[in-house]
């Protein structure tokens, strides 16, 4: 992760991947993000299960959140301490990894329930085959 997003060291990179997969965990239904998690090693589910955690009032932070790829971006810098477009190249970094990490067709749920923007981030066969399931 930490080549493919051109990060200068591990502590960017572990920084980078907790933040894109927290916002990713915001983003999807909160079913989806229990079972991404379940096929994650822990050091990459740890900030998706924290994310989908019971708050105070029993409720889970995870909802399925509508939005579009100007917030997931800046809700990524934001958590990194980068600037958008880093982000974005982060984002679409750890995305590739999680591709490869997650069964085939856990990855084409993933990619059925994002908007067609964010799901430009994802490794292009995944991206163009969510594209052709919807139309």
């Amino acid at each position: 992760m930490q080549a493919l997003a051109h990060l200068p060291d591990r502590g960017s990179a572990d920084r980078a991947t907790r933040a894109v997969l927290s916002t990713l965990a915001e983003r999807l239904p909160s079913g989806l993000a229990d079972h991404m998690s379940a096929q994650l090693p822990p050091e990459l589910a740890d900030p998706m299960r924290e994310v989908a955690e019971p708050s105070a009032d029993g409720r889970s932070h995870t909802s399925g959140e509508r939005f579009d790829l100007t917030v997931f971006a800046g809700r990524i810098a934001g958590r990194a301490g980068t600037d958008e477009d880093a982000a974005l190249r982060e984002a679409a970094a750890v995305l590739e990894v999680l591709d490869a990490a997650l069964t085939p067709e856990l990855n084409e749920k993933v990619a059925g329930v994002l908007p067609a923007d964010i799901r430009l981030l994802l490794p292009s066969g995944r991206a163009a085959e969510a594209t052709d399931d919807s139309g």
